[in-house]
């Protein structure tokens, strides 16, 4: 397996990478399911790179049908230590305008789908740290990235995380907006969360389409709306990302990638056999 590997994980829009060379597209096969799609290796930069299209080649997957686990845990088996999540959201508040970023560092968790957003049970309990649930040593390079490409991004910034694929009702965007959350989006709490899990260091860049609802002197979010910012979006997230990438470390050495040297519960000698060979890839330094 190769190691120290960049993944990307791209929302709409976002299915071309300038100068990812030497593209060889993958198929994982996982104890979870299958992933989004096959995975995209290459390199950029001098770093090897591993790219999925978080909704498929053609977006053909709800962002509630997602299925968290057998994305993270493929690129865990891909030799994965950092991810960087490209991700559509709504602006909650006035001041993050269509095309900004913002680099969030919290999550409020608005979704029905907990159980799916971990990978263990079945015979083995974990409790992972979640009180900052973005690597933080990575959303610092973004943001100074996206500074150095001249993108309007924002320091900080909570995201409320709903299941959709239904836009929020106008009560549900006012009392998120009167609450001072700052944007809305359907997909990457559990990836955060499943990333985690597996010692990946992981920061979302929240590209921000539209005001949701809240804002009565804005007109309503569309698809039509969407889609015009998210190719703006693309090309602003894919100068971030051509700049981030030889800026990362060569070796994983951050808080996040040590993430279970505490966390787990059961002792090693009570792990089911079928269990310790399905998460394999995450427990390998502690077996």
């Amino acid at each position: 397996m190769n190691h120290h590997r960049i993944g990307i994980i791209g929302g709409t829009g976002l299915y071309n990478l300038e100068g990812f060379a030497g593209q060889t597209w993958v198929r994982v096969k996982t104890p979870f399911g299958p992933p989004s799609d096959d995975l995209l290796t290459g390199t950029m930069a001098g770093r090897e790179v591993v790219f999925l299209p978080r909704h498929g080649r053609g977006h053909r997957i709800l962002p509630s049908e997602l299925n968290h686990r057998a994305n993270l845990w493929a690129m865990k088996k891909l030799g994965v230590d950092w991810i960087i999540s490209v991700s559509a959201v709504g602006s909650l508040q006035a001041r993050y305008r269509p095309c900004d970023v913002v680099m969030i560092d919290q999550f409020l968790d608005r979704t029905k789908m907990s159980l799916e957003h971990t990978f263990f049970g079945r015979g083995i309990v974990a409790h992972v740290a979640l009180a900052d649930p973005i690597c933080e040593e990575l959303r610092r390079l973004l943001l100074r990235s996206a500074r150095a490409v001249k993108a309007r991004a924002h320091d900080r910034g909570t995201y409320v995380c709903i299941d959709g694929p239904a836009f929020s009702t106008r009560a549900e965007s006012l009392s998120n907006h009167r609450l001072g959350y700052d944007v809305i989006g359907m997909t990457n709490l559990g990836e955060a969360k499943c990333a985690r899990e597996a010692e990946i260091a992981y920061a979302t860049m929240a590209m921000v389409t539209d005001y949701d609802c809240w804002k009565a002197d804005e007109a309503h979010v569309t698809t039509e709306m969407v889609v015009e910012h998210l190719q703006r979006n693309a090309g602003t997230a894919r100068k971030i990302i051509a700049h981030v990438i030889p800026r990362i470390p060569a070796k994983p050495d951050w808080p996040c990638h040590h993430a279970l040297q505490n966390a787990i519960m059961t002792d090693k000698k009570l792990w089911p056999a079928t269990t310790r060979r399905q998460l394999a890839p995450l427990l390998s330094p502690y077996l």
